[in-house]
């Protein structure tokens, strides 16, 4: 072969080479960009209890906008944060865990606006007024007995938002953190009632307790509040003692048991399977021991004793009492 032939044949195989190696590096250095976003995902890091941080005031933050959690915001992943989150999942019909994995985070983003600095800071503006001075009625009396239980309020529940009520508002907001403006928002409405329970009529109006002090399981809702001690057996509405009747008890050997009860049954013209005897106007509260009217107890008085039942002597009082408890309400049984 002549030489300049094999001059021109090493030349391009020299070219040859070098495309092919550039050729190889072209690819080698494109693949990492391809895989790019698999590698983005796996950069995210799950926000799970225990967690302090940046991010978990932010985490916070957005479920508030979906109202998962409160306004204030913290550094810590805590039980309410895990809440919130294990409801976000729960809606989702996904594993409710509680813990932010990318999915989740995803979808709170996706439901939410960014979050503002004052919001991440705690840093409050006062809502629209729903209630503030010279305001007028149920709501404000609701306010004032709401007031009342924690005591940020020590008058009378009146109805009128006057300025002694403007000042007990200042100093519940004051101490929790919520703009002090002496005006019931929604933000102090609702931390309210998160701290106390339902006013009761007594409360609302003023009415105080006539006689012995009620146990205090008594004085919400509606319960016979039965006294072994004093023989005597209360219907209390919402703390209100609206009538009172002497009853007798059990035996030593049969004695009526003691503690916190519901009225299961009713029955009027009720007799006794076991004994024989009339029950009328029966509220079986425990197993067969019932408030009754009694003819033995209206004849005889405590010389004698029921089967455990509380007997009533009063019949005009047993039968009204009969038509105003309901299957459900309370009845309770204790020494004074």
């Amino acid at each position: 072969m002549p030489r300049h032939t094999t001059s021109r044949a090493s030349a391009l195989l020299l070219a040859l080479v070098c495309t092919t190696a550039a050729l190889g590096t072209i690819t080698t250095t494109a693949t990492p960009a391809a895989a790019s976003p698999t590698s983005a995902r796996a950069d995210f890091t799950p926000m799970r209890p225990g967690d302090t941080g940046w991010r978990v005031r932010v985490l916070q933050s957005r479920l508030h906008q979906l109202d998962l959690h409160s306004e204030v915001v913290t550094n810590r992943f805590d039980a309410e944060t895990r809440t919130g989150v294990a409801t976000l999942q729960r809606r989702r019909g996904w594993s409710a865990d509680g813990v932010v994995d990318e999915r989740t985070w995803l979808k709170l983003v996706s439901l939410t606006t960014e979050p503002t600095a004052d919001a991440l800071h705690n840093v409050y503006t006062p809502g629209r007024p729903l209630l503030q001075r010279g305001d007028t009625g149920m709501w404000v009396r609701q306010v004032q007995a709401r007031l009342k239980q924690v005591r940020w309020y020590d008058g009378r529940v009146t109805g009128r938002y006057a300025a002694s009520t403007v000042e007990a508002v200042r100093g519940f907001q004051g101490k929790r953190r919520i703009p002090v403006t002496g005006q019931v928002d929604r933000r102090t409405l609702v931390r309210l009632k998160e701290m106390t329970r339902e006013p009761t009529r007594a409360e609302l109006f003023n009415i105080v307790p006539q006689g012995p002090a009620l146990d205090p399981r008594c004085t919400t809702g509606r319960a016979m509040c039965v006294d072994k001690t004093l023989r005597s057996l209360r219907w209390v509405v919402d703390g209100v003692v609206l009538k009172t009747v002497e009853v007798r008890f059990g035996s030593d050997e049969l004695p009526t048991r003691e503690g916190a009860f519901s009225v299961y049954r009713k029955s009027r013209d009720h007799v006794s399977n076991l004994y024989g005897t009339s029950m009328p106007f029966a509220m079986f509260f425990s197993g067969g021991q019932a408030v009754h009217y009694s003819p033995d107890f209206a004849a005889n008085g405590y010389a004698g004793a029921s089967h455990g039942c509380v007997n009533v002597r009063d019949r005009v009082a047993v039968e009204w009492l009969f038509d105003q408890v309901r299957v459900g309400d309370e009845v309770i049984v204790y020494r004074s």
